[in-house]
């Protein structure tokens, strides 16, 4: 791995994003497990907004998965569904501060 906190790490290798770094989560999405980069990170910054509405919880859910993953605009309903059910079945604690 090469670079620092200041720039940033990269593989030293292909120049990408260091394996170490890639902080991916697998959630059923249309029964197909999907990976979404950065998705603990995604619900502990959602449930720290206190949202009660189902759909602006998901509005916010899709508002951050889409900053660091690709979603088909085909399957945005099936990912707006899988997002709010693994975002509820976590329960996450409003409270809980946002890890990096």
């Amino acid at each position: 791995m090469g670079g620092n906190e200041k720039d940033g790490y990269y593989c030293s290798i292909c120049g990408g994003i260091p394996p170490d770094q890639i902080k991916i989560k697998k959630i059923a999405i249309d029964g197909k497990d999907t990976g979404i980069d950065r998705l603990d990170w995604i619900f502990a910054d959602v449930a720290n907004l206190h949202l009660t509405n189902d759909t602006m919880i998901t509005d916010e859910l899709v508002k951050r998965v889409l900053q660091f993953n690709y979603i088909p605009s085909k399957k945005m309903p099936e990912y707006r569904e899988a997002l709010l059910r693994e975002f509820r079945m976590l329960g996450m604690p409003e409270n809980k501060s946002r890890k990096k």
